[in-house]
């Protein structure tokens, strides 16, 4: 767009103290702050300014009415067996077909855990050096070859990280997937605005930046043409998982079974909390409308509610692993994109009009971001599916340098894991007076992925404190 048109679109907003340094830029930098404005949805910072930032916006809440979602749970008796069963061959079935295809979500960076660049670059393996993104590549390889299928991989980045992931990808050769059966999309970000609605500079040159949040995958999806791509496959269901967890089980057939007899639009995988105060959301219904009931909006007294034989009543634990159908998707953008955002107030660097950086002072914020969620969906969705999983199958996420959710808790989880799947094909494996492992256990997907084809191995000799990779 023409620099005299661009700015005459962003004065027409008030926007256009955007440019207050632009004489003093050079080339490159015009070039840059040029193209992040004319990314800028000005109606739609309108819009959500009006919602949530005029006077009288932010009109008080209707008091929630809170209730637990039906849970389709882990089988505990013979019927519960057969429908998990028929769900598992539902699932195969598809996944034989071609319908099934894989989104990840992977915008985020290692900073936490001390890795310069994308998170997914972090080796997780408990004995090998196997990065997140190589193993849920090599369980993408494993389902091909054990169902026939091309299975698809749609991977999301930010701009903080594409370059990298891409590149990353090219050296290690796609992982032998091949690059034509991977696409990468770039996650949209949004400006972060003042609480008067301005948008804040981060430097002269640059806007304030930030991703729309991981409902904003949705969003990705249908704008890089991914869902285009995955029907021109035959794939009709979107398999939808996080970066930072390499013990989810990528595709679970059952999982995928329940969710197509059911018919439903979007399921939700969850695992029962650790306890009432864990910091995590809960699947549930607001007000008779399903989505994820934040654990800061859900009341102590109900957060410590029971059942009668004494377990949770609100325990249904969110961990980020969905089954999305492509016409589910495709709906929420038809005529623009459906989700609602949200906003939280934040420090956000910026600088002002001197175009010197401000200095907030501590716990201070500044400026108002926007984003969305993906579980917002749910109470879009005409029919939508709930299954509980067990957390020690399909959730050790690596998102703390220490502690729980750490890369230790993660590499002990997976070691765990590998560790019953050989005990259940007859291995003996050393475990320590506290029941854990007393070994270093990895197990490559091509040779198991869920644990099955272990029978051959029912010999293998694993010395206390040592190290096996098969």
């Amino acid at each position: 767009m023409d620099f005299s048109e661009l700015r005459k679109r962003a004065k027409a907003h008030g926007q256009d103290h955007v440019f207050a340094f632009w004489d003093k830029l050079g080339e490159a930098e015009r070039a840059s702050l040029a193209a992040q404005a004319e990314a800028v949805d000005f109606a739609l910072i309108d819009r959500l300014k009006k919602e949530f930032l005029e006077a009288g916006a932010a009109a008080p809440a209707a008091k929630a009415k809170l209730e637990p979602s039906p849970v389709i749970v882990t089988p505990k008796d013979e019927n519960d067996r057969k429908a998990y069963a028929a769900a598992w061959a539902e699932g195969e079935k598809a996944l034989r077909a071609g319908r099934v295809g894989c989104f990840l979500v992977a915008g985020g960076q290692g900073t936490r855990l001390g890795l310069k660049g994308p998170k997914g670059c972090f080796e997780i393996g408990p004995v090998g050096k196997r990065s997140l993104f190589q193993l849920h590549a090599e369980k993408i390889a494993a389902l091909r070859a054990q169902y026939g299928a091309k299975v698809p991989w749609i991977v999301m980045t930010s701009d903080a990280n594409d370059a990298d992931t891409r590149k990353y990808f090219q050296e290690k050769g796609f992982f032998g997937l091949g690059a034509d059966s991977v696409m990468f999309c770039v996650q949209e970000n949004m400006p972060a605005v003042t609480p008067e609605g301005k948008l804040l500079l981060e430097t002269p040159a640059s806007l304030a930046l930030a991703p729309n949040g991981h409902g904003g995958s949705i969003k990705a999806l249908n704008d890089s043409g991914a869902l285009k791509w995955l029907r021109g496959m035959g794939v009709d269901t979107v398999f939808y998982f996080q970066v930072d967890n390499g013990l989810n089980r990528l595709c679970d057939p059952a999982f995928i079974g329940y969710h197509l007899r059911a018919g439903a639009e979007m399921s939700s995988k969850v695992v029962r909390k650790r306890d009432w105060k864990e910091p995590v959301g809960v699947i549930g219904f607001n007000n008779g409308k399903l989505g994820v009931i934040e654990y800061s909006d859900l009341p102590e007294d109900m957060a410590k509610a029971t059942l009668p034989d004494g377990s949770l009543r609100f325990w249904a634990g969110s961990i980020a692993i969905h089954v999305l159908d492509v016409g589910f998707v495709e709906r929420l953008n038809k005529g623009g994109f459906q989700l609602p955002y949200h906003k939280a107030k934040k420090a956000v660097p910026c600088v002002g009009a001197d175009g010197q950086p401000v200095k907030l002072k501590a716990g201070e914020k500044n400026g108002v971001k926007f984003e969305t969620f993906v579980f917002d969906a749910l109470p879009l969705a005409r029919t939508a599916l709930t299954m509980e999983t067990p957390r020690e199958d399909d959730f050790g996420p690596v998102k703390n340098a220490e502690g729980e959710d750490s890369p230790a808790s993660a590499r002990a989880m997976l070691t765990d894991q590998y560790a019953r799947w050989l005990e259940a094909a007859g291995c003996k494996v050393p475990r320590k007076a506290d029941g854990s492992v007393d070994a270093r256990i990895e197990l490559a997907p091509a040779t198991s992925l869920f644990g099955e084809g272990l029978a051959k191995h029912k010999d293998l000799k694993i010395k206390p404190g040592g190290d096996v990779v098969i």
